[in-house]
């Protein structure tokens, strides 16, 4: 198939495709998360070769508008998000702030014997009680973050009677629970097995990890892991000098 049919060049043929494309994003009538339709069926909307069509849906992947998937075809991109590197944070509240609608999974949830390495990475004595939560975040019909946490059921004993049908757990702890102190620590990782089926991205893919302990005076409340696709999501802090400081 010619590109340059009725008088179109190559180039005006996939700038064509490109603002189509990105109106349709940019207006709201297709959402994060929308198949952008296949290559075959672009090449015959526009009468144009799939040469054309892959260079305009490159670039549009370069952009950040939209994500390309091997086998599945090519999807509207999620808004980047940002997280405060100093607060605890709300993750509805990110979501709603992309302008996407919210919701959560509880995938397991179950109270058990905390392990040795939990003990330590929890700041908890051996043999506590924890309950052991996993919750999916969405914004719109795609994963957002998977939260993996601890509560320690000695500090917290009601949420082992909390179905966390309606409310996170995060959210829950917040408003049931006063914390006096928290620590953040932050890292990349590759995703493994589990965080690649739950959140949808590709074996391996680079992956933000937020791990935060909290406590009430000196008893450790909850240990929590977030794990945000890397391409995403990024993190902010704002902070002033010291006194005395230039």
């Amino acid at each position: 198939m010619r590109d340059n049919q009725s008088g179109r060049s190559a180039v005006s043929l996939h700038q064509q495709i490109m603002s189509d494309i990105e109106e349709r994003i940019l207006s709201g009538d297709w959402r994060p998360g929308h198949r952008i339709p296949f290559e075959h069926e672009l090449t015959v909307r526009f009468n144009c070769s799939r040469m054309t069509v892959s260079k305009a849906l490159t670039q549009l992947a370069n952009a950040g508008l939209i994500e390309r998937r091997r086998k599945a075809g090519s999807f509207v991109a999620l808004p980047h998000s940002r997280s405060a590197v100093l607060e605890i944070q709300n993750i509805e509240a990110e979501v709603l702030a992309l302008a996407l609608p919210y919701r959560f999974e509880i995938i397991a949830c179950r109270a058990r014997k905390a392990r040795r390495a939990e003990n330590a990475m929890a700041e908890l004595a051996p043999g506590a009680k924890i309950l052991d939560i996993t919750c999916l975040h969405l914004a719109g019909v795609r994963p957002f973050c998977l939260e993996q946490r601890l509560i320690n059921l000695e500090a917290v004993p009601d949420a082992s009677q909390e179905s966390f049908a309606d409310i996170a757990p995060g959210t829950w702890l917040v408003q049931r629970v006063p914390w006096s102190a928290a620590e953040h620590r932050i890292k990349a990782v590759a995703a493994d097995a589990a965080q690649t089926k739950l959140l949808k991205i590709s074996g391996g893919a680079a992956c933000l990890v937020i791990e935060r302990r909290t406590w009430s005076a000196d008893k450790p409340i909850t240990f929590v892991r977030l794990t945000y696709p890397g391409d995403a999501h990024d993190l902010v802090a704002r902070f002033a000098p010291p006194q005395g400081g230039p």
